[in-house]
């Protein structure tokens, strides 16, 4: 059924919090150093959510017109790029060099979360253990398995990975800095040892990570609140106030209809040298995007009122969505049509 977009001005605060993320998101306006490559959307962005794998690519593609399809799949076989599940338990990309880092910074908090779920499995310490060394001596090297040949080298060396045993073994590898994801193939992904694929890791200490982090997050998604980052992140409180305390030097801070944003020091002047190409922009992103999923709070960006038609019952499958002038105005999706593929917009 078709929906009609919000009704506000040109100068609503609305649309200037998504202008500013447009230009923060390099959705608009560039700002890259040519030639650009995929991990520089992606360490811009610190990390994008990945679990639908063609749509996490097209949305680096977005970011950096020029860039292709196979531009994106040789960052991931070159491991400038990587995926894993390094927040939330939800799969990102990340560039390679950050990954380690936020995963110990992360990760135990995740494991924790994912306790009660491994217990019902049956997956205890010494399960797990064995499941990480057998992982180890069959990927050492820098060998490279599917997730299905490694799941097999589990079960011949005695650790079941029936039900849902596999995934969770798997994602607790990775959480734990044990495991990410490699280069495709064919039409499969890959599994490869952390420690190996990363060949030069930053190391933070803990207040420089929490540091980064709020700071390369407001950088890139700005204008964003506290409960963004800590939606975004899944910090504790108490890190969460410190972090944006330690990044805070390198933010401003704006209050929008009563609601204080952190963004980065340059996205006013950013936006105001394109501020017409974010005002006359139409894009097509896909339904994961970190211009919906990068915030817990939405509705500077969508009007509450459909949010049902981005994620309709709630069940966490986000639609691809229409977005002009900053405001989400509809969804979209693609239809064959003969020979080609076309896209079909439903406002």
């Amino acid at each position: 059924m078709p929906r009609a977009p919000r009704s506000t001005g040109p100068d609503d605060p609305a649309r200037r919090v998504g202008r500013l993320r447009l230009v923060a998101q390099r959705l608009v306006g560039g700002g890259w150093r040519e030639p650009v490559q995929p991990v520089d959307v992606i360490r811009h962005l610190l990390a994008a959510q990945a679990q639908d794998y063609p749509g996490a690519k097209w949305s680096i593609g977005l970011r950096a017109p020029g860039l292709t399809d196979a531009d994106v799949e040789q960052a991931i076989a070159d491991a400038t790029i990587v995926r894993s599940w390094p927040m939330r338990g939800t799969l990102h990309f990340t560039a390679a060099e950050d990954l380690p880092w936020l995963v110990a910074l992360l990760g135990a908090r995740q494991i924790a979360t994912g306790g009660t779920r491994r217990a019902a499995l049956g997956l205890d310490d010494a399960t797990i253990d064995r499941a990480h060394a057998l992982a180890h001596r069959h990927l050492e090297g820098r060998r490279a398995l599917t997730r299905e040949a490694l799941l097999a080298s589990l079960r011949d060396g005695g650790v079941g990975t029936d039900g849902q045993r596999g995934y969770h073994l798997l994602v607790h590898l990775a959480q734990a800095g044990r495991l990410c994801f490699g280069p495709m193939r064919g039409k499969e992904q890959t599994f490869v040892l952390l420690g190996e694929w990363i060949a030069r890791p930053r190391r933070l200490e803990r207040d420089e990570a929490l540091a980064e982090l709020a700071r390369r997050y407001f950088e890139g998604h700005g204008p964003a609140t506290p409960a963004d980052l800590a939606g975004w992140s899944n910090l504790p409180a108490a890190d969460l106030r410190a972090a944006i305390a330690l990044a805070r030097p390198h933010l401003v801070e704006r209050v929008l209809e009563g609601t204080t944003y952190l963004l980065g020091r340059d996205a006013e002047d950013r936006l105001a040298a394109v501020e017409r190409g974010a005002a006359g922009s139409l894009l097509l992103l896909p339904g994961f995007d970190e211009y919906l999923l990068g915030y817990r709070q939405r509705g500077a960006v969508l009007d509450p009122r459909h949010a049902e038609a981005i994620c309709p019952g709630g069940n966490g499958v986000f639609q691809p969505t229409v977005v002009s002038d900053g405001q989400v105005v509809g969804t979209w999706r693609r239809t064959a049509a003969g020979r080609g593929r076309a896209r079909e917009a439903v406002i």
